[in-house]
């Protein structure tokens, strides 16, 4: 059986999503919301304000309450009559996450094993078919045939089979009706 391996943010969390609301509730932006889904934050927030946006993922409560990607859930549930799925999430980068993450990951996507998530410092360490993720990085340095999910600090990465959304996994994935 084919193992798929996902990514959780920005992939089946909208962890961009909740930083976008931080900006527009707590920063004075420049922009309209809409820009901020058009390109990273780098591009579009002072350095200040960006160095500010990243100390506050590492703060306890950050990873506790992110949205779900939509279609994640059914789409996910849909792949593993199929293929066997895991979650691989760089949990170490913030070491406030892992609980947060993994009460996440049990109160969204409970029908995954506990055996198939697994918390990392670097996903390279993976054997798997497919990595499907949002970090061009990760995806370079993996053994496993690499997919890029679309996100707005990933629109310029090239050299990579892209998704944008969970339909678009569905289609690649799953058996035609």
């Amino acid at each position: 059986m084919l193992r798929l391996t996902f990514g959780m943010d920005d992939v089946l969390a909208d962890t961009h999503r909740k930083l976008v609301s931080i900006v527009m509730d707590e920063f004075d932006p420049l922009h309209d919301e809409e820009v901020f889904y058009q390109k990273p934050f780098r591009e579009l927030l002072h350095p200040k304000q960006v160095d500010r946006l990243y100390r506050m993922v590492s703060q306890p409560g950050f990873f506790a309450d992110l949205p779900v990607k939509a279609g994640a859930v059914e789409t996910v549930q849909k792949l593993m009559q199929y293929y066997e799925v895991f979650i691989a999430t760089r949990a170490m980068e913030f070491p406030n996450s892992f609980h947060e993450k993994y009460n996440w990951l049990r109160r969204h996507f409970s029908f995954i094993p506990w055996t198939n998530l697994v918390f990392c410092g670097n996903k390279n360490i993976l054997i798997t078919d497919y990595l499907i993720d949002d970090q061009p990085t990760t995806l370079s340095a993996s053994r496993s045939e690499g997919i890029l999910f679309s996100a707005p600090h990933n629109l310029k990465a090239r050299g990579f089979k892209r998704v944008k959304d969970w339909d678009e996994i569905a289609e690649l994935f799953l058996p035609q009706k």
